[in-house]
């Protein structure tokens, strides 16, 4: 089944709903039942690149065996998020799904790994075709792995 996410997050009004998605993920041990309700969100803790304040953004997720993969999409936009570029300067981080938090570290796919990633996961969540045609940039595809 295809399913189609909301565009509210790449709105002015991002951070609003941000908070809301994150509040209800939370509140309801990750069941949303207003934006982005029935798509896989899991949350992300990161610090930022420069200034190390903590961060979470709700992204749509997917799973590949006991890995979790998010795109780095932000609607089609010209540049990359900045949770990306957080977690480049700081890979390891924390992930919130259903109700339980895991400690995780962030890899770029690359290569034939990150496009069949992206397709799988652009299969189930028909935005990510368009979010890719909106750019001249390659979607980042990242993966989360377990830390000890």
């Amino acid at each position: 089944m295809r399913i189609s996410v909301p565009t509210a997050m790449y709105t002015d009004d991002f951070r609003a709903v941000n908070a809301q998605v994150v509040a209800e993920h939370r509140a309801n041990g990750g069941v949303l039942e207003t934006a982005f309700a029935g798509a896989p969100i899991l949350l992300l803790t990161h610090r930022g690149a420069r200034s190390g304040k903590e961060y979470v953004s709700p992204l749509a997720y997917r799973r590949d065996g006991d890995r979790y993969v998010v795109i780095a999409s932000m609607g089609g936009a010209p540049v990359d998020p900045q949770w990306f570029r957080n977690l480049l300067a700081h890979a390891d981080v924390q992930i919130e799904v259903g109700a339980e938090v895991i400690p995780v570290r962030a890899v770029v796919a690359t290569g034939d790994e990150r496009d069949r990633l992206f397709r799988a996961q652009a299969d189930e969540i028909s935005n990510f075709d368009d979010y890719q045609a909106r750019t001249t940039r390659q979607l980042p595809v990242i993966v989360f792995e377990r830390r000890a």
